[in-house]
Parts: structure tokens; C-alpha cells; sequence
């Protein structure tokens, strides 16, 4: 069900209303609010907030063309504003978003940045198997 929300469960969650599931990422949950079914995730205070909400309406693969195309080409798309690639590790996750390298364990959050596109290529190559 993770409709490419980017830092969020690994494994599919069960559509069953307000069971919390536990994952390494976290822990979740779907909320029904009439056709509205909302996933959200326990916060550190262990209060929840809404990631996203989706309904059961059956869609066909050609309804997400128009959103597609503007991801990939809009210059408001945050993926054409920078170079970026992402990866859950297994306590974490690991990013390269333009020339900041930023890996998360935990609650633990570092980042830096990298001093020039040699130190980028072979970031992109250790963390995530991309050679250019």
C-alpha cells in the first residue's frame, strides 16, 4: 500500500481500522473515516499523525499517468529540483540528496556534506550499487 511516501513501513500493513502495526520503521496504523481510510504513524510522543489517505475505489495503472509525468518532468516536482536517492537500511535509512549524504539508525540522524562530485560518484556507488 506504500504509494512511494518515501521514509515510512517496509512491509504491507493490514487494512484492518486502528490495529497498530509494528515495523522497524515504526509503528502504524489505518484509520476508516467514511470512504477515507488514513495511514498514520505514532509520533515520539506516541501521539499520530496523518501520512496520507486513499480510498478502495478500483484505479487502472493509466490513472496515475498525469501525476507520473509531473514528478518526473514538473520543475515544481521535488524530484527534478535535485538529484536524490534514498534506501531503508535495516535500523534506518540512507540518502543522497544533491551532495548532502544523510543516514538515520534509530533516532539517530547524521549528515553531511560531500565536498565534490568524485566524493558523490562514489557515495552513490558504495551506499546504493550505482555506477554512472
Amino acid at each position: 500500500m506504500d504509494v512511494g511516501f518515501g521514509d515510512s513501513f517496509l512491509e504491507p500493513l493490514l487494512l484492518k481500522p486502528e490495529l497498530e502495526q509494528e515495523q522497524d520503521a515504526g509503528r502504524f496504523r489505518i484509520v476508516a473515516v467514511g470512504d477515507a481510510w488514513i495511514v498514520q504513524r505514532q509520533l515520539p510522543d506516541r501521539s499520530w499523525k496523518s501520512q496520507y489517505q486513499f480510498t478502495l475505489l478500483a484505479r487502472q495503472l493509466g490513472d496515475f499517468a498525469l501525476r507520473c509525468q509531473f514528478q518526473q518532468t514538473s520543475p515544481e516536482s521535488h524530484f527534478t529540483r535535485q538529484r536524490i536517492c534514498t534506501l531503508p537500511t535495516p535500523d534506518g535509512r540512507i540518502t543522497l540528496s544533491d551532495r548532502k549524504l544523510i543516514r538515520t539508525s534509530g533516532q539517530m540522524r547524521e549528515e553531511r556534506m560531500l565536498k565534490d562530485e568524485d566524493e558523490w560518484h562514489a557515495a552513490l556507488k558504495k551506499f546504493f550499487g550505482v555506477e554512472l
